[in-house]
């Protein structure tokens, strides 16, 4: 028994039929994972908009939530870890300032700096939103056995590292899962 086949072996057989002399081999997995990345867009666009949420406010909130307590961070290490320009991320803290998501208040040790935390209402509006984000996650994933989900867990880990190193040389800074959309 053959496994289905997708859109993507339709165009790979079309390449395979007019040009015979490509390898098309590297089309089978980059097609793939952008078409996928364009399905999961869609739908988490759908989800945060029912939430009432943009990615870059999901971004923020998550940072500054995974940060752990006090769950506070400078702008600086902000901009850093969602890698964004100081300036948007100045906008961005305006925003969430202005929903009672987030607060500013001047830094310990340095009376021109500034640092950035969760309010209880941010801290609630994270969770919440993290909670159903992931459960709609793992819906997306049930067609997956567990098996699978790990295999392509691991290739896909080595696939970034690859383009993008492990990032331990950089301590602090993250690639979220939503930098595309920062």
């Amino acid at each position: 028994m053959s496994s289905p086949r997708d859109r993507i072996d339709g165009f790979l057989a079309q390449w395979s039929r007019e040009r015979p002399d490509l390898d098309t081999t590297p089309l089978e997995v980059v097609a793939r994972v952008v078409r996928v990345s364009g399905h999961l867009d869609r739908l988490v666009d759908g989800w945060l908009l029912r939430m009432e949420l943009k990615w870059w406010e999901l971004d923020v909130l998550g940072a500054l939530r995974r940060s752990g307590e006090p769950f506070r961070l400078s702008p600086g290490e902000l901009s850093n870890r969602l890698m964004v320009t100081s300036g948007t991320m100045t906008t961005r803290l305006d925003r969430l300032e202005e929903k009672g998501f987030v607060k500013r208040e001047p830094a310990a040790h340095d009376r021109r700096g500034v640092v950035v935390s969760l309010t209880v209402q941010g801290r609630r509006r994270i969770d919440d939103a993290m909670s159903t984000h992931l459960a709609n996650l793992a819906a997306v994933l049930e067609s997956l056995s567990e098996e699978d989900a790990l295999v392509l867990t691991d290739s896909l880990r080595a696939l970034l590292i690859a383009l993008e190193g492990t990032g331990q040389d950089e301590p602090g800074v993250e690639s979220p899962i939503y930098a595309a959309h920062s």
